[in-house]
């Protein structure tokens, strides 16, 4: 049978034929690959280079690495913060033409690191919990999407930093199954899989000496059920106000939004008497500050990172003589966005030497840029302008930032 690929776009084929695909996955010569922190896996898993890209290649039988595919592919659809499929290659075979196992290519999710590279040293409990934060959210915006997981843990997630917090993707979906809604008992069945499988992974941790001796790895798996369902419902409940009260509304939205997560349509009705309304959103995928950010300036970044990087736009914005919101001659918000990431964003980042980021792209490196500055006028008691801090950070702080971004032995 003939080397066959399936791919999402037409120039990946190409750069994909110049691997090794007559040669197990295990034993791909060292030139191929390129050397990351790979989690744990039931599949052989190597990352290697395709042309620009890194990409991941995981073997596995034919069936459930198509249906991976195309679930990846869903997900990738319904704006879910999961690994990008490039395609699936069958019909391998080696040099004396035996049968070798299809692989799933996926595209690498830069600057993100497995949970087992972020024990490497003892992580604090405050990061773990963050950890918790970010696994929660996922779940809840995959089950939101329909999507029952079946193996939620930290090995199938990947984690990257967002603004001083961390944002979580899934990597694995291979005992996925998507729905057009999940029931009750599908969601509580995931979330019982990911306390068990959180428990186990941290007990793992323990017995190597990598947990931090404060943690209770038992707990911690309960932790995710909380978290959730706290998140949970705060999306999903049915709100009753005072009639009138429509600000209470507004507030609620308002409120969804800062968690990251869109209103797309609600129901509201009025009592029969007239002095109550009851109000029931219904929430979409998260990422409404990061949309926001893309459509006014073209930066795609975390949700996070989104949120600070809008909240400096704005400030700036209103320092602009030619900004006047209402005004149908001033230039519009569109412009103005360009226009500071021509001659504010851009220039703040290029002031920071590349061999001092480490792995911080753009956006995280301009939110640090801008803590810094917080940082320095709450000391000094007056503002310090950006340019002001980002001298300072690059003489101070940036020596450190290896140091500062890998997780710290216990207090």
């Amino acid at each position: 049978m003939a080397l066959q690929i399936n791919a999402t776009h037409a120039e990946h084929p190409a750069l994909l034929l110049e691997l090794p695909w007559d040669v197990p996955l295990e034993e791909w010569p060292e030139d191929y690959l390129v050397p990351l922190p790979r989690g744990i896996s039931r599949h052989v898993v190597r990352y290697a280079r395709a042309g620009d890209e890194v990409i991941a290649v995981k073997e596995l039988a034919e069936r459930p690495a198509l249906r991976e595919y195309e679930l990846l592919r869903d997900l990738d659809r319904l704006g879910i913060p999961s690994v990008d499929p490039l395609a699936v290659l069958t019909g391998r075979t080696d040099a004396k033409g035996a049968p070798l196992e299809p692989v799933l290519v996926t595209r690498h999710l830069g600057g993100s690191m497995p949970y087992r590279s972020m024990f490497e040293t003892t992580m604090r409990p405050a990061t773990m919990h963050r950890l918790m934060d970010a696994l929660a959210v996922l779940l809840v915006r995959l089950h939101l999407a329909g999507f029952a997981w079946g193996d939620c843990s930290l090995s199938n997630t990947l984690f990257r930093r967002d603004a001083g917090a961390y944002a979580a993707y899934l990597v694995d979906a291979e005992t996925g199954e998507l729905h057009p809604r999940l029931s009750e008992g599908q969601r509580e069945y995931d979330l019982d899989l990911a306390r068990v499988n959180i428990s186990g992974e941290l007990l793992d941790l323990e017995a190597s000496g990598a947990l931090h001796p404060s943690v209770d790895a038992i707990e911690f798996g309960h932790e995710i059920r909380t978290r959730y369902h706290g998140l949970w419902e705060e999306l999903t409940r049915t709100s009753v106000y005072p009639a009138g009260k429509y600000h209470y509304i507004e507030r609620r939205i308002r409120r969804l939004n800062d968690l990251g997560f869109d209103v797309a349509e609600m129901q509201i009705e009025h009592s029969s008497n007239g002095d109550s309304v009851t109000f029931v959103p219904k929430v979409v995928d998260a990422g409404h500050h990061q949309r926001q950010l893309l459509r006014l300036t073209g930066l795609d970044t975390e949700e996070n990172q989104a949120r600070r990087l809008l909240n400096d736009l704005e400030s700036w914005m209103a320092t602009q003589d030619d900004y006047a919101p209402g005004d149908p001659l001033a230039a519009r918000p569109e412009v103005l966005a360009h226009r500071w990431v021509r001659d504010v964003f851009r220039p703040t980042v290029r002031a920071v030497p590349v061999e001092l980021r480490g792995s911080m792209d753009p956006a995280e490196i301009y939110h640090e840029l801008l803590e810094h500055r917080w940082y320095l006028s709450e000391r000094a008691q007056h503002d310090i302008g950006l340019d002001t801090a980002v001298q300072e950070y690059i003489t101070n702080i940036l020596p450190k930032v290896r140091e500062s971004l890998e997780p710290t032995g216990p207090e």
